[in-house]
């Protein structure tokens, strides 16, 4: 499977909801899309990613964009973190990494001075058309929801 670049138009994928149901890319055809890809659930850095895209909310509604984040965490992660910081966006699983890769955020990385592999914190916004617009790499937590904000036209 290739990596995506921008430009590239993002193909329609499915992924099971902490809500339960599964959600389509295309559920949201007309509307610009923040896809945040985060490493755990309820960790220091992922929880301040969250709660700052939980709190702009408004402001990404305002710009007409829905916020979706995804990580390998199972369901129940995803419901217990949701209802524990009252996020008001979809977290998505995928647990075979397939949508990671897809977006270049599963790979190789530096933590604490040592390469491993695993995700690397990427966000990507796709545009009312389904074109990627932007995708970042490597990502730091807690500036990550302000500044996609700013990326968001």
């Amino acid at each position: 499977m290739k990596t995506l670049k921008v430009g590239d138009k993002s193909p329609d994928f499915t992924l099971p909801s902490d809500s339960g149901k599964n959600i389509k890319l295309s559920d949201f055809e007309g509307k610009k899309v923040v896809l945040y890809f985060y490493p755990k659930d309820d960790t220091p850095g992922c929880t301040k990613q969250a709660c700052g895209f939980r709190d702009l909310s408004a402001d990404f509604s305002k710009k007409k964009t829905v916020v979706l984040g995804i990580s390998r965490d199972g369901l129940e992660s995803h419901q217990k973190f949701r209802k524990k910081y009252d996020l008001n966006f979809p977290l998505l699983s995928d647990e075979d990494k397939k949508i990671h890769v897809l977006f270049g955020a599963w790979g190789k990385k530096m933590m604490y001075g040592k390469e491993s592999i695993g995700v690397i914190r990427t966000t990507a916004i796709i545009d009312e058309s389904g074109i990627l617009v932007s995708l970042k790499h490597g990502v730091k937590a807690e500036p990550n929801p302000s500044n996609t904000l700013t990326l968001v036209s």
